[in-house]
């Protein structure tokens, strides 16, 4: 059965290229980019069609604004966080070029398992990595425990969080963090015994 999507082995290669980066510069996707960026994000696996996915976009003086509430959330869940850390992450907060808050829409009581619900907004914050990447930008993803927090959680309308992306133009662009052997991470699986990973054998 062959594909209805023709294959391109230069947009193969860029997803290929992707990694994470917090050396970050202006400018950040804008308008009709970033909704296009962020249309990939809507295009993930979503069972039961829920639409989890809430991308809340952070920029100008608001990024302060930001900072200065997850460092308070931190202080409420994580009270014995070292200054210099929380100082650190203000910086790195109130100074990316555009933040956007992973937020999630989710329904515990619903038919569709709460982890499934994660891992859709968890397929759609890569999505929006990818299309990031493609598009000629740069992210990191970040988290912590001030992600469980409910007063930040209500003051960005979401119920969940799954974390925040720090976005903008990569420092270096062609840098390619270098990805372990795929070989390692999988089998062939015949039906027959248990599977045995590569990487586990090594590993033990």
């Amino acid at each position: 059965m062959t594909s209805s999507v023709p294959h391109s082995k230069t947009a193969f290669q860029a997803l290929l290229s992707r990694s994470s980066t917090d050396d970050l510069l202006t400018p950040a996707p804008q308008g009709e980019q970033l909704e296009r960026i962020l249309s990939a994000g809507v295009r993930a696996p979503d069972h039961g069609k829920l639409r989890p996915w809430r991308y809340i976009v952070v920029q100008g003086d608001a990024r302060a604004a930001l900072a200065h509430e997850v460092v308070a959330a931190l202080e409420r869940q994580a009270p014995e966080t070292p200054e210099k850390k929380k100082e650190k992450m203000v910086h790195r907060f109130s100074t990316m070029p555009m933040v956007i808050g992973l937020g999630m829409a989710l329904r515990p009581d619903g038919k569709i398992p709460l982890q499934e619900q994660v891992m859709a907004s968890a397929a759609g914050a890569m999505n929006v990595l990818n299309g990031l990447h493609l598009e000629g930008f740069g992210g990191v993803w970040v988290s912590g425990v001030y992600c469980d927090d409910r007063t930040l959680l209500t003051r960005l309308g979401v119920d969940g969080l799954a974390g925040f992306l720090f976005v903008g133009t990569p420092q270096e662009p062609e840098r390619v963090k270098r990805r372990p052997d795929v070989a390692h991470y999988m089998v062939d699986w015949n039906g027959l015994g248990d599977v045995s990973f590569p990487v586990d054998e090594r590993e033990s």
